[in-house]
């Protein structure tokens, strides 16, 4: 789901870099920023597959449901896009 998620994006336009942070004490979340025009979606590597798929879907959801709405998607990845929590 992430691979899927992550092609996703980079059709979309949304930049999506990957950080493994595991060594860094401090803790860390995926999300979403927007630096002017362009949306980028930081995972972090040590997070839940889950948290870095739920960080992911809503960015698509929030950032390129138009976009979405002329593809076809597989019936799941559709339905994790559609159900993902709001980005951070």
């Amino acid at each position: 789901m992430l691979a899927e998620l992550i092609d996703l994006a980079a059709e979309a336009g949304i930049e999506v870099r990957q950080l493994d942070r595991s060594a860094d004490p401090a803790p860390l979340q995926s999300g979403v920023c927007r630096v002017e025009e362009r949306v980028f979606v930081v995972l972090i590597g040590a997070e839940p597959l889950q948290d870095r798929i739920d960080a992911l879907a809503g960015a698509l959801r929030e950032h390129a449901s138009e976009w979405l709405e002329s593809r076809f998607l597989p019936p799941a990845v559709r339905e994790r896009i559609e159900r993902a929590p709001p980005p951070r």
